[in-house]
């Protein structure tokens, strides 16, 4: 497996020059990197008018590893070639490096960028990737990649102390400026050209700045917080390119331990590389930097297992329109008079304080007379209004504050309270809750469990992520009054009076709710399927052979046909037809020949298997093949009115041209539809030529934003004549 890594931004407040002249002290030799052996100059070579000189050079690393493995191996020192470009006139050096011994065994490829911030030409920016493939290591390529990335994030931090006590030693001898370059001569303040290479590939992380200076809050905010992309803009494909970027593209090294906290090198280039993939395949709003987080702490950063479960969340946010929840969910009166909990302050660490009288609470009858589905919204109102104040506390106490803290008082709680179908809301509160809010929770303190207390807790705690559950701390009794217990989380002043504190708390004392209150199985199960179908997305299934279609008469020629889908499971390929001729109604059994029987599943079929391609109906766009997890906007201006056809078909992998057998790549990529099956989740608009604004990103109707997680939008300034697809 490839390993990879992607480093922020790492900004210092310091001009390029005088980062140079730090960065040269550490060469030929640096008693600071005890790994770095030697190095010989292979190639050198220097432009007509000084400004741009390359050097290649061959570097010798004492590889801190198991004396068995390096007799095994047979070598004492590993050898790396680095090619460096430096570029005084545009103030750059570009650096690639790669591994020569057992290059047939390990492939180790970095490329790092020293440049001018783009925004104060007196700062200097740092940005590297790196990627690490182990093909076959005498049977250790586990142990060879335990040692490289562990080595490799503790070189990190090193380059940090290695370039600060170098900018110190320069201080402390009065070099504080050193003159740019000019195109009449070479300074003779800077660095000597040979001098100029980078160090090894491990060593290659200068990254933090010599005077910590944050950046105002505002401002983060308004740059490096967000990701502003243009979507119609071209898509660099060198590191030149990728790296001269502004700020608004990357994050920043600062901002990220202002706002998100200490992460470890790898764990900030998993948020890295996560973050550039939703910007990549999400072209509408992307989460928030802390929301994409929590996904990946909750998954202990793999990658891979926390971009599933992110996108499955955000399609759900999408279908339900969670995002605008706190606008439009007003609480039924019920609600607000009987549901005992509420914010609260907040508690030692600055976390929101949420409480909720459980004991005191009447779920059978809320549950009676509202239904499971306007308990399951005000949750998630609760929880959004989570994210809000955590986001208002990080910027208030000045450190990253991403989850709050429970307090649940269980006093009153008896077997009312474990009805049947009131468990089984609650147990699906918590599903919801698990798979949309993780590591939202930093602390839950139960109180006054009484003893009934173990039998909840032996139905509720299988359906608990492990990590959470340990978040949890239980008192029996007053126990919560002694030490260990209230006052080391929770601030003396503002304990609830309900529990012996002096603080008024204005969580309502709930009580029964009257029976006239109730209202008949049949009104509960309609308004819980009026919630729950309440979206403008719709669902369809795609299988192997059958297509989903759906059917746009288009009466005005210039009219504008807006879609936005999101690939729920598997790959599909997205066509769009016009045909003169209104195609027949879709027949009932027109699954059965393909062997789907199944009721629930939304499939129709409008082409006819008798229509031919370019007679009975035309493309009118190039197909657009979309990946699993991908979200899809676009829109077609139409030309001619007729019927045009959107068609969703399941993605067939293609076949060696050389052999015409299937590679192995596809074969498992295969394997893992399960049945053939790929699901879409979809909306389209048709609008007239005149309200249209660009593309589907753009358009207020398109409701495919996600406004509570994201503050930035992608725009889009590119359309064309014919069609515009983004994604």
């Amino acid at each position: 497996m490839v390993q990879k890594y992607q480093s922020p931004v790492r900004v210092y407040k310091h001009p390029f020059e005088l980062v140079m002249a730090a960065y040269e002290r550490r060469f030929p030799t640096c008693h600071l990197i005890p790994m770095f052996v030697n190095s010989d100059v292979v190639n050198e070579e220097t432009s007509e008018d000084g400004a741009t000189h390359r050097i290649e050079r061959r570097c010798a690393l004492d590889v801190d590893a198991p004396r068995l493995l390096k007799r095994i191996a047979g070598v004492d020192y590993v050898y790396f070639i680095q090619k460096n470009t430096l570029n005084r006139k545009e103030r750059t050096l570009h650096i690639e490096s790669h591994n020569e011994t057992f290059s047939n065994r390990v492939v180790v490829h970095e490329t790092c960028c020293y440049s001018v911030h783009p925004e104060n030409e007196g700062w200097t920016c740092f940005e590297q990737t790196a990627s690490l493939d182990i093909k076959s290591f005498f049977g250790f390529e586990s142990t060879v990649e335990k040692i490289a990335m562990k080595q490799y994030a503790s070189s990190i931090n090193k380059g940090k102390e290695i370039i600060e006590f170098y900018l110190r030693e320069l201080e402390s001898e009065g070099v504080t400026h050193i003159p740019r370059w000019t195109c009449s001569s070479v300074s003779p303040a800077l660095p000597a050209p040979s001098s100029l290479s980078a160090s090894p590939p491990e060593l290659q992380h200068p990254s933090a700045p010599a005077v910590s200076v944050s950046q105002p809050a505002d401002a983060k905010d308004g740059a490096s917080q967000e990701a502003k992309q243009d979507s119609g803009a071209p898509q660099a494909d060198s590191l030149v390119e990728i790296l001269a970027g502004t700020p608004e593209d990357k994050l920043d090294a600062d901002y990220i331990k202002r706002y998100l906290g200490d992460l470890t090198p790898l764990q900030e280039s998993c948020l890295i590389r996560l973050r550039k993939w939703l910007q990549e395949t999400h072209k509408g709003k992307i989460p928030k930097d802390e929301h994409i987080l929590r996904f990946l702490r909750a998954r202990d950063f793999n990658m891979d297992k926390a971009r599933e479960i992110l996108c499955q969340s955000l399609t759900w946010r999408k279908q339900h329109q969670v995002d605008y929840l706190l606008e439009t969910w007003s609480p039924p009166q019920v609600l607000q008079d009987y549901y005992t909990g509420g914010w609260h302050h907040h508690d030692r660490d600055g976390r929101p304080l949420y409480i909720l009288r459980l004991g005191h609470m009447d779920t059978k009858g809320l549950v009676r007379a509202l239904g499971e589905e306007s308990l399951l919204r005000h949750v998630l109102s609760i929880n959004e209004e989570g994210l809000r104040r955590c986001e208002e506390n990080t910027k208030v106490f000045g450190r990253p504050i991403s989850c709050w803290t429970c307090l649940v008082d269980l006093e009153g709680l008896n077997m009312r309270h474990l009805w049947r179908p009131g468990v089984k809301a609650l147990l699906r509160i918590i599903e919801v809750v698990e798979a949309n809010y993780p590591e939202t929770l930093g602390r839950l303190l139960i109180l006054r469990a009484p003893r009934v207390f173990p039998v909840l807790w032996t139905l509720v705690s299988p359906f608990i992520d492990e990590n959470t559950r340990k978040k949890f701390l239980i008192y029996a009794g007053n126990d919560y009054q002694g030490p260990g217990g209230l006052v080391d989380y929770i601030d003396k002043e503002i304990i609830p009076d309900f529990l012996g504190g002096e603080c008024m708390c204005e969580v309502p004392e709930g009580g029964l709710v009257p029976k006239s209150m109730y209202r008949t199985p049949e009104e509960l199960e309609n308004e819980d399927v009026r919630l729950w179908t309440e979206t403008i997305y719709q669902s369809a299934s795609i299988f192997k052979g059958a297509p989903h279609e759906l059917v746009i008469e288009i009466i005005d020629a210039a009219s504008v046909i807006t879609w936005d889908f999101d690939v729920c499971k598997g790959d599909i390929v997205f066509n769009i037809y016009h045909s003169k001729r209104a195609p027949q109604p879709p027949r009932k059994d027109a699954l059965g020949a393909h062997g789907i029987t199944s009721p629930g599943v939304n499939n129709v079929q409008l082409i006819d298997k008798s229509w031919t391609l370019g007679q009975d109906y035309s493309m009118v766009e190039s197909p657009l093949t979309c990946k699993e997890g991908e979200s899809v906007q676009g829109s077609h201006i139409t030309r001619w009115p007729g019927f045009y056809i959107l068609q969703w078909k399941f993605h067939n992998m293609p076949a060696c041209s050389a052999t015409n057998l299937p590679r192995v790549d596809d074969v498992l990529a295969t394997l893992q539809v399960s049945s053939h099956k790929c699901k879409v989740m979809f909306y389209t608009e048709v609008l007239g030529s005149e309200d249209f604004r660009g593309s589907m990103t753009s358009l207020e109707s398109s409701h495919s934003g996600f406004s509570q997680l994201s503050a930035a939008t992608t725009s889009s300034n590119h359309s064309q004549c014919s069609s515009m697809i983004s994604r």
